[in-house]
């Protein structure tokens, strides 16, 4: 989700992948089926596919074997929501999403999160302090994203991601 993001994620995708960083791009249901103003599902899956030289990962039959069998350097979340915060927090993994991560987090493997979501500093606020707290999970510097229009909401400094993959890997 987080679609009016989705530009800022792809162009981190584009400076990782070329790199020479091997990319397996995972998705949620709603990146997979969901047209927006933004750009339209099948549009965006294809661009993801063609920078990552491999189908995309859009199935929990597929994600499941991103932790016991498939061992990531890292798992970045990019961008996470605060939907996909709330069931991370609450060990929910009813998307390939989550489900690579509670099967990478399992394993001790450092997760990255990239949130945006409209809500961190309320309904949030608490998923982001149980996530905060949790062992090999790492954030994404963030800030609010509109103080004024819209003060609840954080949006993390996308131009950090690869940096902070590179900590997490680290265990920094």
């Amino acid at each position: 989700g987080s679609f009016c993001n989705m530009e800022n994620a792809f162009s981190q995708l584009i400076k990782i992948t070329e790199s020479g960083e091997d990319v397996i791009p995972i998705v949620s249901y709603n990146v997979l089926s969901t047209d927006t103003r933004f750009i339209s599902a099948c549009d965006n899956i294809s661009r993801i596919e063609k920078q990552c030289g491999r189908k995309v990962i859009c199935t929990l039959e597929d994600a499941e074997p991103l932790g016991p069998k498939v061992k990531l350097d890292v798992l970045c979340i990019c961008p996470c929501t605060g939907n996909t915060l709330a069931k991370l927090a609450s060990g929910i993994s009813d998307t390939p999403v989550t489900l690579a991560a509670k099967a990478h987090m399992r394993n001790d493997r450092p997760l990255v999160i990239a949130l945006a979501s409209n809500d961190s500093l309320s309904g949030n606020a608490e998923n982001l302090g149980r996530m905060l707290a949790r062992r090999n999970v790492f954030f994404v510097p963030m800030r609010q994203d509109d103080a004024f229009k819209k003060p609840r909401s954080l949006v993390c400094d996308f131009e950090r991601l690869w940096e902070t993959a590179e900590q997490a890997k680290k265990g920094i």
